[in-house]
């Protein structure tokens, strides 16, 4: 399946559609989330602890993530979104 994102005029993000698409999005939730931790000690959702984001942001990037500390959630936020960046250029081109 080809992935695609859908933008609106002003350049809002309107539908993700297949795997890598969804992927962006999942990140990008994933490093709001970080940062409201990060921010003001609030969790997302109750079974969202800051250790399942982190693991779930080490799975989106792989080696990407190692020298991230344990409990650097903005370091980690700031990751993601250099990866989605790049995954929106990438999905764009259609690679």
């Amino acid at each position: 399946m080809r992935d695609e994102i859908t933008y609106t005029a002003d350049g809002h993000a309107t539908s993700f559609s297949g795997p890598g698409a969804v992927n962006v999005f999942a990140m990008t939730i994933l490093a709001s989330g970080l940062v409201l931790y990060a921010e003001t000690g609030m969790r997302p959702a109750r079974g969202y602890t800051p250790t399942a984001m982190m693991d779930a942001a080490r799975r989106y990037l792989g080696d990407a993530a190692d020298g991230i500390k344990a409990r650097d959630y903005r370091g980690m936020a700031t990751v993601l979104r250099a990866r989605v960046e790049a995954e929106k250029t990438r999905i764009a081109q259609g690679a």
